[in-house]
């Protein structure tokens, strides 16, 4: 079997010179010589058989084939990395640090006793859980920020497994003119009044969710922070059952009597961005949090 005859090395040197704009500044972020950079990627251009750059003005630019060549190039580069992520995973044990991006609407106590026993079961190991709100823990996988995902949803390109299901009640404190009503009510009604909107964590595909047709609007950055507001009475909200249960329970928040809309629900994934470089740390969690889910929906 005929092995390739371009090494990593060129790829990588090709791939430095497009990030990083110039043959120098490749050479620089390498630690290699301009004059090593120039000849792996003439050899490349040679082994291929085309012109990956071409000269304009004072640039090297990229040709057709270039473009082409570089979006297989990164490819090739990033399973290289997986592959040796994924050895010294298996040399090593647990991995490092594991990095877990959670959607707020995830109760905070299931997952911290998931982290109580992944401390002591993984005493090596960083930890590392960011709250996230909507778009938030779908741009961590994008970015790769995360080993593991408790998302509300699922970008292209990666799998995932059902959670949990997380029901929404509309709720407003008990002395709310709203409940003064003492009627049914409709959308109509909602919009004079204050709504409280948990703002979207990620910073590049924030999203809307939910009616937000009201004329007043206080946004918040935490779900906890909130349902405090509502329950101090600064407007209505849908809030989580699951975070409003001992409030409503002792009377101080009322569910809105709307004639429709007076619940909605919001399904959880847990995705693994990667499971063939994935450790034991990080399976171990998966099956923690996947078992937290469980017991909350039984």
């Amino acid at each position: 079997m005929r092995g390739p005859r371009a090494s990593l090395d060129q790829w990588h040197c090709f791939m430095a010179v497009v990030d990083e704009g110039s043959y120098a500044r490749a050479a620089e972020a390498l630690h290699k010589s301009q004059s090593a950079v120039t000849y792996a990627i003439q050899k490349l251009e040679e082994q291929l058989g085309v012109a990956l750059f071409e000269i304009r003005g004072r640039k090297a630019e990229l040709t057709d084939a270039g473009q082409v060549f570089y979006r297989r190039g990164r490819a090739l580069l990033d399973e290289a990395l997986r592959v040796e992520a994924s050895a010294a995973s298996v040399a090593g044990g647990w991995e490092p640090q594991l990095r877990i991006a959670s959607d707020a609407l995830f109760p905070q106590a299931a997952l911290l006793d998931c982290l109580v026993t992944l401390a002591q079961e993984c005493t090596d190991t960083r930890l590392e859980c960011v709250e996230t709100v909507l778009s938030g823990a779908e741009e961590a996988l994008l970015e790769q920020r995360c080993d593991i995902a408790i998302t509300g949803v699922v970008p292209p390109g990666f799998l995932a497994d059902p959670l949990l299901r997380v029901r929404f009640i509309a709720v407003a404190h008990c002395d709310h003119p709203l409940h003064q009503l003492a009627r049914e009510l409709d959308y109509r009604d909602l919009r004079p009044y204050r709504q409280l909107v948990v703002r979207d964590s990620g910073s590049r595909r924030r999203r809307d969710s939910g009616w937000l047709d009201a004329a007043q609007r206080l946004t918040v950055s935490r779900i906890d922070m909130s349902v405090q507001a509502v329950c101090r009475g600064l407007g209505f909200a849908w809030l989580p059952e699951v975070m409003i249960r001992e409030a409503l329970a002792e009377g101080v928040l009322k569910a809105l009597p709307l004639r429709e809309g007076r619940e909605r629900f919001a399904e959880l994934f847990i995705v693994m961005p990667d499971r063939d470089v994935a450790g034991p740390a990080a399976r171990r969690a998966e099956a923690l949090i996947k078992a937290a889910a469980a017991g909350l929906s039984n």
